[in-house]
């Protein structure tokens, strides 16, 4: 019998045996997807469409990880610290996902570090239009 422990590290078997058995009955593997767009500028507009990209991910299957929909909402973008938090806080976080999709045509210097790192990692990049989320 495989040995579980919980997060203060005693022995845990029923958790553990339980997390096991709703992973095991997954269907499907569901992919974790980045979401790459521009933020800094025109912050209401681009969080707007931030949400449209997240919710054409979970139209596609996936589940959707916008940093830039987060960590706004604590740190300033206004506030050079915080921003570079923000993005480091962001750059881990990619680290964990499957692909990094990038929207538009407009390449920020967070999207193009975002873009870098996924690359160094061997993270798969997909480039979407907005055409491609706004199609009807």
């Amino acid at each position: 019998m495989k040995t579980y422990y919980n997060h203060e590290g005693y022995p845990d078997p029923t958790a553990g045996q339980a997390v096991e058995n709703v992973t095991k009955s997954e269907k499907r593997y569901i992919p974790l997807v980045y979401i790459c767009s521009p933020y800094k500028g025109d912050e209401e507009n681009n969080t707007r469409r931030a949400r449209d990209f997240c919710k054409f991910a979970i139209s596609k299957g996936c589940l959707p990880m916008a940093p830039h929909l987060l960590y706004p909402q604590m740190l300033s973008e206004d506030i050079t610290g915080e921003r570079e938090l923000g993005l480091t806080f962001a750059l881990i976080l990619l680290s964990k996902c499957d692909e990094l999709w990038i929207f538009g045509n407009h390449i920020s210097d967070g999207m193009r570090r975002e873009r870098h790192k996924a690359k160094r990692k061997g993270i798969p990049v997909r480039y979407f239009s907005e055409g491609e989320v706004y199609r009807k």
